[in-house]
């Protein structure tokens, strides 16, 4: 403990031993200011955002809870609200590194259950090949994608009355698709016009959600981050709703 009653978080500065990595390492890969992670390690009063906490942890491979057990545990929920990692008022507020993290970690199951999906293409241009090489690693990766010709897409797009139509833009992810299909055959997808209004993409055990909200278009959309804590919490009811999506889709390649 210093004079002034600070104490150093060793927690912290041991787990970036132990991954061989700097304060500036750190910061790098969860993209804050060297001189924040350096913060942290001085003052273990010193609470970061949630994200940078579990982005943090993930990133030197240890639990949260052993960073700052503190704070962990005056946040600890006992319901199934646990699942809920992150509230974001739009999909936009959802940072870029989060997709990327998501798509990066996962090693299993990864679902793109979005009606056009186009944003992903347009803010990540390495997802072909980063979905590939997943695919090629045994990844299980399967979209499913709105009709560009069906009478649920033509009345969305009187709904939204934008230039770049919704048929246009699952267009744009259809076209994607088809390359990365004859990269990586094993890459599934399926047309469903049963999800125009919500959103759910599965990263092993984090998911992301979002719910359309009138006319608005999908960046303004209310956006949750869950992970699966334990059997039929939030996280399963919605893995459900994908399940049922792709069961009851139309294969997009015959």
């Amino acid at each position: 403990m210093s004079d002034g009653g600070v104490v150093a978080n060793d927690a912290l500065r041991t787990a970036l031993a132990d991954a061989r990595m700097t304060a500036e390492d750190l910061a790098a890969r969860i993209g804050v200011d060297p001189k924040t992670v350096t913060r942290w390690l001085i003052d273990e009063g010193r609470t970061p955002h949630p994200r940078h906490r579990w982005q943090a942890a993930d990133a030197l491979g240890v639990e949260e809870s052993v960073l700052w057990p503190d704070v962990v545990r005056a946040a600890l929920k006992t319901g199934h609200d646990r699942e809920i990692v992150a509230v974001y008022p739009y999909r936009s507020a959802a940072p870029r590194t989060l997709w990327r993290d998501l798509i990066s970690r996962a090693q299993q199951r990864l679902d793109f259950a979005g009606f056009t999906n186009y944003f992903l293409w347009l803010e990540h241009p390495g997802l072909r090949a980063a979905l590939r090489r997943k695919a090629e690693a045994g990844a299980a990766i399967r979209w499913i994608i709105g009709d560009p010709d069906s009478q649920v897409t033509t009345e969305r797009e009187q709904v939204e009355a934008v230039p770049l139509t919704v048929s246009t833009r699952i267009k744009v992810s259809l076209d994607e698709l088809s390359k990365l299909h004859q990269e990586a055959p094993q890459v599934l997808a399926r047309f469903s016009d049963r999800h125009i209004s919500m959103s759910v993409w599965i990263f092993d055990d984090d998911m992301l959600i979002s719910t359309h909200l009138a006319d608005l278009l999908g960046h303004d959309s209310p956006t949750l981050h869950l992970r699966r804590r334990s059997p039929d919490g939030l996280y399963d009811r919605y893995a459900s709703h994908v399940a049922f999506l792709w069961e009851h889709g139309r294969d997009v390649w015959k």
